[in-house]
């Protein structure tokens, strides 16, 4: 009798246990799930050749996809690639759903609209700055760009130039844009005098950073990631004027002014770049991250 109680005594204890543990290993996976999640990519790099656009838009969630072919996400390569420039309107891009800003690119038609996003036109970069994007990805993220300004023909039809006509219309807005470069050129003289006038009081700064020895808040943060993801856009193509990463003799004048002012400069937006790279979303943290790592081989 007595082993008989102890023997249910036991099996007790044993399953008591057993559902403790289950408790915690539960526990701790949702833990880790919660920890991967917070520290996910901003972006990714893909390498020349890969195919990875479509999986980048995917990563990004969500999205209508009535405007974009389908099966392709255009909003989401849209908020991965475009939206810096044409949620700000830096460099000149048409901000969504401005009818004002896209009247006369739009009365050009939606097939000279998807050649210039496919080949490059005026600051923007080729495929936004994204050479791994499809065809069929750049034309879904241009349908979902004008979207709210013109009627978007049905998608998978041929992303080429359209000869000729195409070319007379590109060379009239050509001329335009040379126009207002070389209207530009007086304002950025201006800008470079303050630039230089600012160098001196950011040495001190950087010398009394230098001093102190510590170890800056986002040295732990993927800059890297984060660049790939919002700035290489225009750092990698030099759209809009901006410095290409790794060019020395671009950013020795920069370089010049000190690190505390090219964080400013980023977080805060300056000339054409808009502030945090057109991604308000990033922390300070993040955005100093990113110019650590687009300032480094030039350091």
């Amino acid at each position: 009798m007595v082993r008989v109680k102890s023997s249910k005594l036991i099996m007790g204890c044993l399953a008591t246990l057993g559902l403790t543990a289950g408790i915690a290993v539960a526990q701790d996976d949702a833990e880790r799930e919660a920890i991967a999640e917070r520290l996910k990519p901003v972006g990714e790099l893909c390498l020349q050749g890969e195919d990875c656009g479509t999986a980048m838009a995917a990563s990004s969630g969500g999205g209508d996809t009535s405007s974009d072919g389908g099966s392709v996400d255009g909003e989401g390569i849209y908020n991965n690639v475009c939206m810096a420039c044409h949620e700000t309107g830096a460099a000149g891009a048409p901000v969504r759903g401005d009818e004002a800003g896209w009247s006369e690119r739009t009365g050009k038609g939606f097939e000279t609209l998807l050649s210039h996003a496919v080949n490059g036109f005026n600051a923007m970069p080729a495929r936004g700055g994204n050479p791994n994007l499809s065809d069929a990805e750049v034309e879904a993220a241009v349908a979902y760009l004008v979207e709210p300004v013109m009627d978007v023909p049905e998608l998978g039809g041929d992303t080429g130039a359209s000869g000729d006509e195409e070319a007379a219309a590109s060379g009239e807005e050509q001329a335009a844009a040379d126009a207002e470069d070389s209207s530009s050129s007086e304002a950025q003289a201006a800008t470079d005098g303050e630039d230089a006038a600012s160098g001196e009081e950011q040495a001190a700064a950087d010398g009394e950073g230098a001093a102190s020895g510590d170890e800056p808040a986002h040295a732990g943060i993927d800059g890297e990631a984060i660049y790939n993801s919002v700035c290489m856009a225009c750092h990698e193509t030099g759209a809009a004027g901006a410095p290409v990463r790794g060019n020395a003799e671009q950013w020795s004048a920069r370089l010049e002014q000190g690190i505390e002012t090219l964080y400013d400069h980023s977080i805060n937006g300056f000339n054409a770049m808009p502030a945090k790279g057109g991604n308000p979303s990033l922390s300070d943290d993040e955005v100093k991250a990113a110019t650590d790592y687009l300032v480094e081989p030039v350091q």
